[in-house]
């Protein structure tokens, strides 16, 4: 049996979640997922990660010490929305003090504050040719939804290839929405929510049913 650890603290309040738990309904069959509170103590990372919403963490220390382990180890990782952010700190070798969600007074955010919140609303997302998110969601921009106040600073590109990532999506009045890590056995992350369809009855995204595949093959 696959197993992918989804780490975060689970809320059936955040619609984001109840998403997430109808998207794992979805999961190809012997592929399971666990939840896993960012307080707890994981001796086991399971052939998969998934940074789940809901930033600032009980523990956020313990999701980015999550994060570069599974990197480590070689374990497939999808971060989405609040997973998006820290897997973005990490890649970048930043700690939390450089998310101005935790430290409001930081001197250089890399993950900085938008000029307005972002909650609830659907935004044009425009993936960026060559990269595997455009290779399984198209290159023409899609509605995505998104829930959030902070993303990566305007000129956080450069940074952000230095650490071997690339951007994989923009969204207007955002900014970068998506990372990527070319060579990895899975390594993406995006600011919207790919799994919200679910609670609809749509398919699953290619996007989580190609990190899926992955822990399978990761597995064997």
């Amino acid at each position: 049996m696959t197993t992918i650890t989804v780490l975060g603290d689970h809320n059936p309040e955040y619609v984001t979640h109840r998403a997430l738990d109808a998207a794992l309904e979805q999961l190809p069959e012997g592929v399971r997922a666990r939840w896993v509170g960012t307080d707890a103590e994981v001796d086991d990372l399971g052939d998969g990660l998934w940074v789940a919403p809901g930033s600032p963490y009980r523990d956020d220390e313990a999701v980015l010490e999550a994060i570069a382990r599974a990197r480590r180890e070689g374990v497939p990782l999808l971060g989405t929305c609040g997973g998006f952010q820290y897997t973005l700190l990490s890649l970048a070798g930043r700690g939390i003090n450089d998310h101005a969600e935790t430290t409001p007074d930081a001197a250089d955010p890399l993950v900085c504050s938008l000029p307005q919140r972002v909650d609830g609303e659907w935004r044009p997302v425009t993936p960026v040719k060559g990269t595997r998110l455009a290779e399984l969601l198209g290159d023409a921009p899609f509605p995505g939804l998104f829930f959030c106040g902070y993303a990566p600073r305007p000129d956080a590109e450069a940074e952000i290839e230095a650490a071997g990532a690339r951007i994989a999506a923009y969204a207007d009045g955002i900014g970068a929405v998506a990372l990527e890590v070319p060579g990895e056995p899975f390594l993406m992350a995006t600011l919207f929510h790919p799994q919200i369809g679910a609670l609809d009855g749509e398919p699953l995204s290619p996007l989580i049913a190609a990190f899926a595949e992955a822990t399978a093959l990761a597995r064997r």
